[in-house]
């Protein structure tokens, strides 16, 4: 097959694309095209239409839902460069006109392209139906091989996580929240991933949209874990919207909250794409959900323990105690620990990682061997 000239307005298509060793071929992606960080040296063809940046979440949701209500779109296409670009092969979506360019943005820009272009339509619902996608897209560029065994690599790591998962007692009651203010639920594949993971979202709307949901139905479903994920946004701008959970009427009484169980995440890494990412973003729920099962090797800033009281945000790492096999958290720089000294070293990996009861234990044991 001769080498195609890709375009991507999907930034879950873009990470696939690199995922099958097509970066080189690809020529231009969108605005949010943003990993891995070779597609942000890409030329950009698609932009927001509305200015995002200085809106509360409020005035997000009412602008955008005012624009798709009027018919206008949320993007901009630079139709001359994408004539410029002359691709062979478009990857699109008609799943979300919120998340990305979308079939109706296309209709004119397509027009104008000669010869037209092949359009592969992404508009998955489900874990099977991204990696569907996938294999769709290994068919259309030549790369069918890479594609399936890209495929069975992931398909592995969520059945590991599954297979950890089947036997636990306790599937906690989890709530997903995509958006603040107001407040929504999740959607499509997202409650796949909490059940894999050893929890159970009844709030979230599994192979559909996310909906605006009633905070009662938050207070009636009390959840034991609350993972907060707005749709877009990466960990840093979810915590600035931190204020939203804490006004809500009887936050404070929820299990989670006095739990010390909620959680900002990275939604636009791990969640909100229908990409290659999702398997992470199973196993980081697994950490969450069941940390004494399931570890996090991930990057640091993929998820932060939301404080429940006036502390300021702290990273947290579920470890589990060397010595009594207790969970615990362990707060990253700045440990709890510091208070205490040293230890000696030890060549066992892990010994010397432990919970605040043995770490004291230990602490007086040394003590007490000082002549």
């Amino acid at each position: 097959m001769n080498t195609l000239r890709i375009v991507s307005f999907l930034p879950a298509a873009t990470e696939m694309v690199y995922a099958l060793g097509l970066g080189d071929q690809l020529v231009g992606v969108s605005h949010e095209c943003d990993f891995p960080a070779a597609a942000k040296t890409k030329p950009v063809l698609v932009r927001p239409a509305l200015a995002l940046e200085k809106m509360t979440l409020r005035e997000i949701d009412v602008a955008v839902a005012e624009r798709i209500r009027s018919g206008g779109s949320l993007y901009q296409v630079d139709e001359n460069l994408l004539c410029e670009l002359k691709p062979d092969l478009i990857l699109t979506q008609n799943l979300c006109q919120v998340c990305a360019t979308s079939g109706n943005d296309l209709t004119v820009a397509l027009k104008l392209l000669q010869p037209k272009p092949e359009i592969l339509w992404m508009t998955p619902h489900s874990l099977a139906e991204i990696f569907e996608n996938i294999c769709e897209l290994g068919q259309a560029t030549g790369r069918s091989d890479a594609a399936e065994t890209f495929i069975a690599e992931r398909r592995e790591r969520l059945e590991t996580v599954a297979e950890q998962a089947k036997n636990i007692s306790h599937r906690p009651r989890v709530f997903c929240m995509e958006w603040a203010d107001p407040v929504y639920c999740a959607g499509h594949w997202v409650p796949e991933m909490v059940q894999l993971a050893g929890g159970i979202d009844e709030l979230a709307r599994k192979g559909t949209d996310s909906v605006r949901i009633q905070w009662t139905d938050v207070l009636k479903w009390p959840p034991e874990i609350l993972i907060f994920s707005p749709c877009g946004f990466n960990l840093e701008k979810a915590l600035e919207q931190v204020s939203h959970l804490e006004a809500q009427l009887g936050w404070g009484e929820l299990p989670a909250v006095r739990s010390g169980r909620v959680y900002a995440v990275d939604a636009n890494s791990y969640f909100a794409r229908p990409g290659p990412r999702v398997v992470e973003g199973t196993e980081l729920l697994a950490h969450l959900i069941h940390p004494e099962l399931f570890d996090w090797n991930g990057p640091d800033d993929a998820f932060c323990s939301i404080p429940t009281s006036n502390s300021s945000a702290s990273k947290m790492r579920i470890k589990t105690c060397s010595e009594c096999g207790q969970a615990f958290e362990c707060k990253m720089g700045g440990c709890w620990c510091d208070d205490f000294p040293p230890l000696p070293p030890s060549a066992a990996p892990g010994a010397d990682c432990l919970c605040p009861g043995c770490l004291a234990k230990a602490v007086e044991h040394v003590r007490a061997e000082k002549p």
